[in-house]
């Protein structure tokens, strides 16, 4: 223990901050002899989390939000004194476009799942036949216990076609930028499966778990962000680390073992020697890192999509058809380029001034990749003209910024866990002390995210035999 251990973070987003923080708190709270780096490729920290002030408007390029009931973004905000400045989601009506359209979302649907019967019912998203064809899941017997299938063979089964294509998958796909018909269920929702399995019904199982709000009740938030931007969020984790432990604008080209070390290989041609590595980087390159190892080859076959987002900014005169909602999802059935709208000024409302609309539309859905590598101004222009089949806006953006993603989005497709878990089997037997974390692996939220750095800290003391309790 008197020994300094080296550990070294390859990638500067959340999950990587998150391992930085908790392993420096670990070694201030048990003065533990540990040294901690962290690398990051680009001059910026926080991965996709990007926040952009202007005029007044609080707009993000990235995510712009986590789920509340997952609690360690609330843990990490309180942790790094954070906790003054979270902001509840404002709620209100969410659509659905189908059929050139805009559905009200069925109330009382989890995921797109139905649980109260009226509002299903009563919903113009699908013909009698389907809404009978859904009810099924009610009386349908669970299936014999597999691994894994793909997100759109099980929901079809359970639910039929129409709900799928009108509801869970525009959701679902939005969520992933993938198609549900590829995505693993047990790596994405796998509480489905355990509920179908345990009641065999979805929506008797929901019912039973679920505490609901009382139908007249006001929707509550589910969401929280950071009144400044998630990257305030970001730049608060790392004030909090100590000086000189970010090195930035530095690749880690190779991940070399020899004599119980770990020897990274740089992009300014200098070699760091370290004790133990969290790879908090996106499969391709930790593959790419650890390329002399067959058993990494499953990250060869892995896939990522590609995806744009357009804000839009406008005086509220400009909006004639103003609805009142928080945003739709669009089906895939829809000849709309956009896969989603949210109207930011009303979803934050701290985010807009007084009297402006903030509109950010999301392109970029499986088998139309090619809109992410057209111009700004093309991006615009599909934008808003899919927009004016809903809204009726009479200007042109008082201001406008269009953000792409390459690869951004990693795809789990049916068997991810399963070639994960081999992947970080051989890992543990032959590079101890290496381990994995960030939205290629398990999870892409920001909670999960955080959840894997927290888990790698774990096992970064365990395989270090700093006993911390």
């Amino acid at each position: 223990m008197s020994q300094t251990k080296k550990v070294i973070i390859v990638g500067g987003g959340i999950s990587g901050l998150t391992a930085a923080y908790y392993l420096q708190k670990e070694k201030k709270q048990h003065q533990l002899p540990l040294d901690v780096q962290l690398i990051e490729s680009t001059e910026h920290l926080g991965g996709k989390i990007s926040t952009l002030k202007h005029d007044g408007y609080t707009i993000e390029r990235g995510p712009d939000s986590f789920l509340e009931r997952k609690k360690s973004a609330m843990r990490l905000a309180r942790e790094v004194g954070m906790e003054d400045q979270l902001v509840p989601n404002g709620t209100g009506q969410s659509y659905i476009l189908v059929n050139e359209k805009l559905h009200k979302m069925p109330k009382g649907s989890v995921m797109g799942i139905p649980t109260r019967v009226r509002p299903f019912l009563f919903s113009g998203l699908f013909t009698p036949a389907a809404k009978v064809r859904a009810a099924f899941d009610l009386a349908k017997s669970k299936q014999t216990a597999e691994n894994d299938q793909s997100l759109g063979l099980f929901f079809r089964r359970r639910l039929g076609s129409q709900v799928v294509e009108n509801l869970i998958e525009p959701l679902l796909s939005g969520i992933y930028a993938g198609n549900i018909d590829d995505l693993s269920l047990q790596a994405t929702f796998p509480h489905f499966y355990e509920l179908e399995q345990e009641y065999g019904s979805l929506i008797k199982g929901l019912r039973k778990t679920r505490t609901l709000p009382p139908k007249k009740a006001k929707k509550p938030s589910m969401f929280r962000t950071m009144r400044d931007g998630l990257e305030s969020l970001v730049e608060a984790t790392a004030d909090q680390l100590e000086s000189g432990t970010i090195r930035k604008g530095l690749q880690v080209d190779h991940i070399e073992k020899k004599q119980g070390y770990y020897y990274l290989l740089l992009s300014d041609g200098t070699v760091e020697k370290c004790d133990a590595v969290v790879i908090a980087a996106p499969f391709f390159a930790a593959q790419r890192m650890l390329s002399q190892y067959s058993f990494m080859d499953p990250f060869k076959k892995m896939k990522a999509t590609s995806v744009a987002n357009v804000v839009m900014t406008f005086d509220q005169s400009a909006i004639k058809k103003d609805i009142d909602g928080t945003g739709f999802v669009v089906s895939r059935n829809s000849k709309f380029r956009i896969t989603a709208c949210t109207w930011t000024h009303k979803k934050w409302p701290h985010s807009t001034p007084e009297g402006k609309v903030m509109l950010r539309c999301y392109l970029g859905k499986p088998g139309d990749q090619e809109v992410v590598d057209l111009s700004d101004e093309e991006i615009i222009e599909i934008a808003l003209k899919d927009l004016n089949q809903t809204m009726d806006i009479t200007a042109k953006p008082e201001f406008s910024l269009v953000t792409r993603w390459y690869n951004a989005m990693p795809q789990y497709f049916v068997g991810h866990k399963e070639r994960l878990n081999e992947v970080e089997e051989h890992m543990r037997n032959e590079l101890p002390g290496i381990y994995l974390a960030g939205g290629s692996y398990n999870g892409i939220g920001l909670p999960d995210c955080i959840d894997q750095g927290e888990t790698a800290v774990q096992n970064i003391l365990q395989h270090l035999n700093m006993k911390t309790s």
